[in-house]
């Protein structure tokens, strides 16, 4: 799952960043609201966490711009400017929540994976594929009701491949997903080509058929 923290106090934004990893999240980052534009317009999020006041214009204009363009990532608003009037006017733009600082950063943590699982699971706890079951809060796969010891990209690459069953998914998207920012930094793609041949091995090893498919030239399907 990818977020971008859209946040100008970089203390805060370190914290939030190490506490998100953590917890298995790829974090991208924009300090001024130009950035976080730019960055909308290029890429898709699971999550955006959206500072009201920011040295070069208003959260909320983010806000108001991304709801009008269609995009459909879920957005939580981080404001010391804890007014009703905010509050409101943000829950009317779209924002899925509002969050006055300061906050403990469990508490965002619970709130951007109850905004996830809103927004991209219909609000379960738990993503099932015939015999394959994702434990969305837990963060663990099982087959058949046995635990399958995946690696967090494994489980991150599974649940994408999931996420867009009966489409195909190219390596563009699968590394953006995956490694956020740094996908840039790759010469080529053998690092999904190698996280994909062990998800796969060890699903088949689990006694799960084989739904992902290789689609030459492109990318991968999950076929259901």
């Amino acid at each position: 799952m990818k977020i971008l923290i859209v946040e100008d106090e970089r203390e805060l934004v370190k914290s939030i960043v190490q506490y998100l990893r953590h917890e298995s999240y790829i974090c991208e980052v924009a300090y001024t609201a130009a950035d976080a534009e730019e960055k909308l317009l290029i890429h898709d999020y699971d999550c955006i966490l959206l500072d009201i006041t920011l040295p070069d214009g208003n959260g909320l204009v983010i806000l108001e711009k991304l709801k009008k363009a269609g995009k459909l990532e879920g957005v939580i608003i981080i404001s010391a400017k804890n007014s009703i009037d905010d509050k409101i006017k943000g829950l009317n733009l779209g924002a899925d929540d509002y969050l006055p600082k300061p906050f403990h950063l469990a508490e965002l943590g619970a709130r951007v994976s109850a905004v996830i699982r809103r927004k991209r699971f219909e609000g379960n706890n738990t993503l099932s594929f015939h015999e394959i079951t994702v434990d969305l809060l837990g963060k663990t796969v099982s087959v058949g009701g046995k635990v399958v010891d995946l690696t967090r990209k494994e489980y991150d690459l599974l649940l994408f491949v999931i996420s867009n069953k009966n489409r195909v998914v190219t390596k563009n998207a699968i590394a953006e997903h995956l490694s956020g920012d740094d996908a840039d930094a790759f010469d080529n793609f053998d690092f999904i080509y190698a996280h994909m041949k062990n998800l796969k091995k060890k699903l088949v090893e689990a006694n799960c058929p084989d739904y992902i498919r290789t689609v030459y030239g492109l990318g991968y399907k999950f076929e259901a």
